[in-house]
């Protein structure tokens, strides 16, 4: 009994409920690696999701998130099963690939503005390490600023396991990219997680559903807490 009352005190604290995911302290940062078997990863809290962006069931395709955080950087690493990679033609570019969400790719919304929640970043890799971030406010007549040309310094580190057809995406953010203030436990963060995967069909995945044709809906962001 004390032995299945453990695990099941392990598994609530890995996977979140209601909306509210969470973001384990590491002692020291790391270099990505893209493994959720590595020791660094062991233990990280995770939430996943297997259903689009309308709540649909989306089965065979469940997403899993993992987070980590220090004083310098918070780190997610997504883990996205496929039948088939939907990826951009041609050899991966150097640099900053605009438009990257018109081919497979695992994402990130992320603002730390709870005032103003219609301003965020946002997050994108491809399964070939392909990269995107953006600087965002929406603007409620339309006139939307995404400043793709805004620079994080963000990393990216992706793996392809070919045989058991998923693939792996590391990134490390750095805080001073993403809030005003310094990284504790107990600050908060407004967050979504999404995938967009293959091309007939075309599937989009949503931690929290949206409900709408595109992810960019702020008022339906979860929270992401640091532990």
């Amino acid at each position: 009994m004390y032995r299945l009352h453990l695990i099941w005190i392990l598994a609530a604290s890995l996977t979140a409920a209601g909306g509210e995911a969470f973001s384990g302290r590491a002692r020291a940062d790391h270099q990505p690696d893209a493994d959720p078997q590595s020791q660094w990863w062991r233990g990280a809290p995770l939430v996943g999701f297997e259903h689009g962006r309308n709540g649909e069931p989306v089965p065979g395709y469940r997403t899993e998130v993992r987070s980590r955080w220090t004083e310098q950087n918070l780190y997610f690493l997504f883990t996205c099963p496929y039948e088939q990679l939907y990826l951009k033609p041609g050899e991966p570019g150097a640099g900053e690939t605009n438009k990257l969400w018109e081919w497979d790719v695992a994402e990130v919304f992320i603002g730390s503005n709870f005032e103003n929640i219609r301003q965020y970043r946002e997050f994108e890799v491809s399964p070939r390490g392909e990269w995107i971030d953006l600087d965002i406010e929406l603007d409620p007549g339309g006139k939307h600023r995404i400043d793709w040309q805004w620079n994080s310094g963000f990393q990216v580190k992706t793996r392809i396991d070919e045989g058991r057809r998923v693939w792996y995406v590391e990134m490390r953010i750095p805080f001073a990219s993403l809030a005003p203030w310094k990284p504790q436990a107990g600050r908060a963060f407004r967050a979504n997680f999404y995938r967009i995967q293959g091309n007939n069909p075309r599937r989009f995945l949503a931690w929290q559903p949206v409900h709408q044709g595109w992810f960019h809906k702020p008022e339906a962001f979860g929270r992401l807490v640091l532990k």
